[in-house]
């Protein structure tokens, strides 16, 4: 393993994240959490006297070294239910052997991705529960040719890893009336009446199956869990492979388990860009972790009679994106009965392993940069880019850096943070071209770039490494509120295992102390990359961002008396952040952090705020002699009146112009801004203002147009971007400001005007959510809406309004605003009123934002739905309405439901219960209550009245996917009750929506 640059502790057991169901949810959740909470004490205390024990992580071990090293691994699902559908074990394998299976085929076809492993997933509850090499044990299909075998030997010719898939699940025994499954002849090799199809008796089976792998194949690499189960658990199944099996791998599925080396995370979609995976996942580093997602685009994970396009944009992305993050990219493709893959993904593998051949260097043997392992900043760049960076492995690793450009800028430029980085020289690392470049005021341009590859241009950055930062051992660390086990020096010990956790406390402040007054200029902060960019569901957890929006940060001499240097918004973003604060003389430097991105509808990450390191820079990286085009203080503009360059070191170029104020007599122009057609454009000014003020840009001698300058740092540039019209060739650009004393200009930028379907990242949350089941007669119900705008972008003249269908009535106009920067918000709140003298009736009521980007008129809408009650019901709501309180269960989609919503994860602990408060009935006495639900196999629900007793209400069904109704009698008050629908020990059904009947 790399010789590390950082001193790392052992994995703390506590910091385990709590699991999130596969597909489908599994019903162990709540028989682990009974057995958990047995053993939790008892792991403590392990913990602390048994630091090297096997039931312990260990985050950094040798047996990890070949799977860090790797980049991507092939997952194969293939099986006895492989297309087309074998119900005999033998037919299936005469159909193997006969359609010509080399396990050789496989391993080369591994080899084309740059995998360096293959997880072979044949042992799975949707394949049949088929084992593909001779077995001992009966229970289910076992192949008399020993594929697994072979495939572990030709692997180990060739450099290949073999990982064996095992499931937790026999839920799909009898999928399609095909019983695989075999528990008669189980129970006869065991002495003793074993059922399969139970989770215990699956456990066990399975169980003896790990073993039997364990003795028969010591050239396996390890095994791939799809989720725990309970008796694997309580007869210390993973203890006996550490101790069998000491360099075999343990990954899990989707769920940090502390004993297992690696985290799967599996299927990851709606970011943005789609290929950023890293953006959904949330597994801190130094963790081993996975991205585990299918390349055909649709269809199955396993051969479904399909041959499904593979999308090379999307999955040329998320590999490079994945290395960009130090995530083993795990991709899942789709064998045949033969073995072979269907034609269009042996296609793409082809061409990847002619794509990756120029770039290997920097997706082989490298860790994501801007992290851990140091790097420049990845993630949204100039002019619509957007990318990683990687950097090379071992001491000094980060001198060597390479930038994926896999979305490409408008223009010919590449700017990027160089997180204090010299850069000496940068190649085109596909073509072989020494490329030009500026760095300055802390960033790096790379230059006149016009050979572009199609999914990832590579350029390859030497640096002279990273300076300007005093070394964390004389940084102390205080705050005013932190976590027990968490304290604030956690931040400043140069230690990515350990963090500081705010306890939950906002708004926060963490105190730097230099040991003396020394000069500072920026601060780096290393928030955990615990959660992901943005708000999301993962199999119904509800997931947000725990980084950053709003801080401040002050300076002060005494600890005591303070300055504030810089307030602003930081972007929802992973990797490294830098707030650069001009430059001061302090000891002690204060960052204040006044909110977090998250909402409360995510109460694991809402206000949880936990950062790795805070680094202080004492100085910049070296100024380039080559300018950046369009600074403000070139010697081929026009300055007049008292227009005169200033030092600035935040700046491009170091300077920037000061003395715009008072009108156009005292004005920079631009000679030689060239277009390449005529047409409107982009214009970008990088300005630095105190305090809130304007600039005024005439091209080609129009009139002026006004730019608001926002107030920010009179010492660190800003972005403001207008949309003005140039013509092609030459054109003259003005800048000057009507202000008494206007704001610093460091440069402009253009570029052409982002795509007309371009509409930035925003955020509408319109209240009440879920469908609205309404009374006879008029009806009323308050509506409020706030825009969040989530893109460091600018949008102008922004109004947000319902939009009413005929009849209804608003009591209030549109809320509006003049701008909106990142991370800012409007909010609105209206009472919405059906028409006079009828039935609310169906009704769609939906709320629009309407805003100006560039000069384009763009918009965002949600709506809230009304629909009429049943005839023969006086009450309902969905169970994802708003107004219900949700505590650890979450949303997910599903169609036939009656919203399109339900809600999941119900049960297993008391966290896990959802809430119906103000449930108003008119008169008191016993209801009907209507469960609407979805359910696979035998669960109960715990439904409780007004804090009274609970009674049980147990559903059988098959699929999870259609709703059923079941029924209870309740006793009501009249006015408002507070029903609660909870499981303490198991899993309980999904929910979609309550009702009551009339009284009875």
């Amino acid at each position: 393993m790399p010789t590390p640059r950082i001193p790392l502790r052992p994995f703390h057991i506590s910091a385990a994240r709590p699991a999130w169901p596969d597909r489908p949810a599994r019903a162990a959740r709540a028989a682990r959490s009974r057995w958990r909470a047995v053993c939790a004490a008892v792991v403590l205390v392990l913990a602390v006297g048994l630091l090297a024990a096997p039931a312990k992580a260990e985050v950094q071990h040798p047996r990890q070294e070949w799977l860090r090293q790797s980049t991507a691994g092939l997952f194969l699902h293939w099986g006895m239910f492989t297309h087309p559908q074998h119900r005999d074990c033998a037919e299936w394998e005469r159909d193997v052997t006969e359609g010509g299976w080399s396990a050789d085929y496989w391993v080369d076809e591994a080899r084309k991705l740059g995998a360096s492993y293959i997880v072979l997933a044949t042992f799975h509850s949707r394949l049949g529960y088929a084992r593909p090499w001779p077995s001992k044990i009966p229970g289910s299909c076992a192949t008399e040719r020993d594929l697994l075998g072979e495939l572990v030997a030709a692997g180990k010719a060739k450099g290949v890893h073999i990982v064996l898939y095992m499931t937790d699940d026999p839920q799909w025994h009898n999928a399609d009336g095909a019983e695989t499954l075999d528990s008669a002849a189980y129970s006869a090799y065991k002495g003793e009446k074993v059922d399969l199809t139970t989770r215990p008796g699956f456990g066990m089976y399975s169980y003896d199956l790990f073993l039997e792998a364990m003795e028969k194949y010591p050239d396996l690499s390890g095994f791939w869990i799809d989720n725990d189960n309970e008796y694997w658990e309580e007869h210390g199944l993973y203890e006996k492979i550490r101790e069998r099996r000491p360099d075999w791998l343990l990954s899990n599925n989707n769920e940090d388990t502390p004993i297992m080396d690696t985290v799967s995370n599996e299927q990851k979609t709606g970011m943005t860009p789609a290929y950023d995976y890293p953006a959904a996942v949330s597994v801190p580093m130094p963790r081993l972790t996975e991205a585990d997602y299918k390349l055909p685009t649709t269809g199955d994970w396993w051969y479904d009679g399909g041959d499904h396009e593979v999308d090379a944009r999307l999955s040329t992305g998320r590999y490079i994106t994945n290395a960009g993050s130090s995530i083993k990219s795990l991709m899942a493709e789709t064998p045949m009965v033969n073995g072979k893959l269907p034609p269009q993904q042996e296609e793409f593998n082809d061409f990847m392993g002619k794509w990756v051949e120029p770039i290997k260097e920097s997706v082989y043997g490298v860790e994501g940069g801007g992290y851990m392992y140091g790097g420049m900043r990845p993630g949204f760049w100039n002019d619509g880019a957007h990318g990683v960076v990687t950097v090379g492995r071992g001491e000094n690793g980060d001198r060597t850096q390479y930038v994926h450009v896999v979305t490409r800028p408008s223009t010919d430029m590449v700017r990027l943070g160089d997180n204090g980085y010299t850069v000496r020289r940068v190649t085109n690392l596909r073509t072989g071209q020494k490329m030009r470049f500026s760095q300055s005021g802390g960033r790096l341009s790379i230059l006149g770039i016009h050979d572009w590859d199609p999914y990832d241009t590579v350029f390859k950055v030497e640096t002279d490494g990273r300076r300007p930062f005093y070394p964390q051992s004389g940084v102390g660390a205080t705050a005013t509120s932190a976590r027990t086990g968490h304290p604030a020096a956690d931040l400043a010990d140069g230690d990515y295992e350990t963090y500081w956790d705010s306890d939950g406390k906002l708004p926060v402040s963490v105190t730097l102390d230099l040991g003396a007054r020394k000069h500072a200029k920026a601060l780096a902060v290393n928030q955990r990359e615990w959660s992901p960019t943005h708000a999301r569901s993962s199999f119904g957890r509800p997931e947000d961002s725990a980084r950053i929006k709003d801080y401040r940060v002050y300076a002060g001499g005494d600890g005591k008396r303070w300055t504030q240097v810089r307030s602003g918004t930081l972007p929802s973003a992973r990797g490294v952040q830098t707030i650069d604060i001009g430059g001061h003389d302090a000891r002690y430097l204060k960052l204040e952090v006044r909110s977090l991105w998250g909402g409360p509808q995510a109460p694991e990450f809402y206000n949880q705020l936990r950062i790795d390191e805070i680094q202080v820079a004492y100085g910049r990286s070296k100024t380039t002699r080559t300018p950046l085009p369009l600074e403000a203080e070139a010697r081929q503009n026009a300055s007049s009146g008292a227009v005169h360059s200033a030092a600035c070191g935040a700046c491009s170029g170091g300077r920037r112009v000061d003395g715009l104020g008072g009108g156009a007599r005292n004005s920079v122009t631009y000679r030689e801004v060239r277009a390449a057609e005529s047409g409107d454009y982009r214009l970008q000014l990088d300005h630095t203002a105190k305090a809130a003020s304007s600039l005024s840009v005439s091209v080609n001698d129009a009139a002026p147009v006004e730019v608001p300058v926002v107030a920010g740092s009179p010492e660190v540039p800003e972005s403001t971007a207008v949309s003005v019209p140039l013509k092609a060739g030459a054109n003259t650009v003005r800048v000057f400001s009507t202000a008494r004393r206007g704001p610093g200009l460091d440069r402009i930028a253009v570029a052409p005007l982002p795509p007309a379907s371009y509409t930035p990242k925003t955020t509408l949350t319109v209240r009440p959510h879920g469908l609205q089941w309404v009374g006879p007669g008029r009806r009323s119900l308050t509506v409020t809406a706030t825009l969040r705008l989530d893109a460091d972008e600018q949008l102008d003249d922004i109004s947000l309004a319902p939009r009413l269908p005929a009849g209804w009535t608003a009591d209030g106009g549109p809320v509006t605003a003049r701008s909106l920067r990142l991370g800012q918000t409007v909010r609105g709140t209206w009472t919405l009123t059906s028409p006079p003298g009828q039935d609310a009736g169906s009704a769609d009521l939906p709320v629009t934002a309407d805003f100006a980007l560039l000069g384009r008129q763009k918009s965002v809408s949600d709506q809230v739905k009304v629909r009429p009650l049943p005839a023969d019901r006086i009450w309902a709501r969905e169970a994802e309405d708003s107004a219900n309180q949700f505590g650890s269960t979450g949303l997910t989609g599903c169609g036939p439901c009656s919203g399109a919503e339900k809600v999941r994860n119900i049960g297993g602990s008391e966290q896990a219960a959802m809430v119906f408060p103000d449930v108003v009935v008119p008169d008191g006495g016993q209801h009907t209550l209507h469960l609407d639900y979805t359910v696979n196999g035998t669960r109960s629900f715990q439904v409780s009245v007004n804090g009274g007793p609970a009674t049980k209400v147990t559903v059988t069904d098959t699929g999870n996917t259609t709703p059923r109704t079941t029924s209870i009698p309740v006793t009501l008050k009249s006015g408002a009750n507070t029903i609660k629908i909870s499981n303490d020990t198991e899993s309980a059904p999904d929910l979609d929506r309550l009702s009551l009947g009339r009284t009875t």
